[in-house]
């Protein structure tokens, strides 16, 4: 291995700033990955429900009368 300034020198440390627009750029995509699966999921699930034969509703049962 070759001795160079970077295998001697730590790098420099990045700023609050940029530590900060690291976080929020890594963020900000795993939320648009996030997104982007439920999205395909609702679609898929939307898919599967409208594919399903319209069941017709139960008839709704008369309430029986008390008598005391």
């Amino acid at each position: 291995m070759t001795t160079t300034k970077d295998n001697l020198f730590k790098p420099e440390k990045l700023s609050a700033q940029a530590k900060s627009e690291m976080t929020t750029s890594v963020a900000k995509e795993i939320l648009a990955s996030e997104a982007s699966a439920r999205q395909k999921k609702t679609e898929k699930l939307r898919a599967l429900r409208l594919a399903q034969p319209a069941a017709e509703p139960a008839p709704k049962k008369a309430k029986a009368s008390k008598k005391a």
